[in-house]
């Protein structure tokens, strides 16, 4: 029997080393200096990509803004309409106590109401006879009745300690009055032999209009 001596054990303990180390083979770029480890490309978005997300976001905000626009329009609108309903109601029962709708020759009588800018004149003068405030300073006069309550929202200026100059409408214009059909139902200008009660709803179209006839 040989027995090996230490010489030829150092050999084959060295053989069996590299033989495993050679089974298994390093990974790919690891053990490797930073230096020399495969750069990663890094991912990230585009210019082009950058600016169809703008571009896309401008879309939403501008489809956005109009509609919200159509909505408050839409309920400027129905609030005119309501206000103009009321505000015909208080001259009814105004009529029903003076036997006539309020009029005056100067402020009412000659106004058109197709006729741009709307007279404020003659809005004054309806908050003063419906409101029973001539003195335009919001409270109604002693002995005097008030046949419509007016909110602050519906009077110009909006600030409760300045005199009234006009009823305001809900888009921030004066209100329409005109008794001109009725001081002379032979003549053009006007449209009911009443009154004409209307908000330009910020249009210049007639037809357009919150009216009452």
């Amino acid at each position: 029997m040989i027995v090996p001596n230490e010489s030829t054990m150092s050999i084959l303990h060295a053989r069996a080393q590299t033989s495993v180390g050679a089974a298994v083979p390093a990974a790919a770029g690891k053990g490797l200096p930073l230096r020399q480890r495969p750069l990663q490309k890094k991912s990230g978005f585009t210019v082009l990509e950058l600016l169809v997300v703008i571009a896309i976001i401008i879309v939403l905000a501008g489809l956005i803004l109009a509609t919200t626009g159509y909505v408050q329009n839409k309920g400027a609108r129905s609030r005119a309409e309501a206000e103009i309903a009321a505000m015909s109601a208080a001259l009814e029962s105004y009529k029903a106590d003076n036997g006539i709708y309020p009029r005056d020759v100067a402020k009412t009588d000659t106004v058109d109401p197709t006729a741009a800018p709307t007279p404020a004149a003659a809005s004054l003068y309806l908050y003063e006879e419906l409101s029973g405030d001539r003195d335009n300073n919001r409270v109604t006069d002693t002995n005097a009745k008030s046949y419509f309550a007016f909110k602050p929202n519906q009077l110009s200026p909006t600030d409760q300690n300045s005199n009234v100059l006009f009823i305001r409408d809900p888009f921030g214009n004066s209100y329409g009055y005109s008794t001109a059909k009725a001081a002379n139902p032979t003549n053009n200008v006007g449209f009911n032999p009443t009154f004409d009660l209307w908000s330009t709803a910020n249009s210049g179209d007639v037809n357009a209009w919150v009216k009452n006839w």
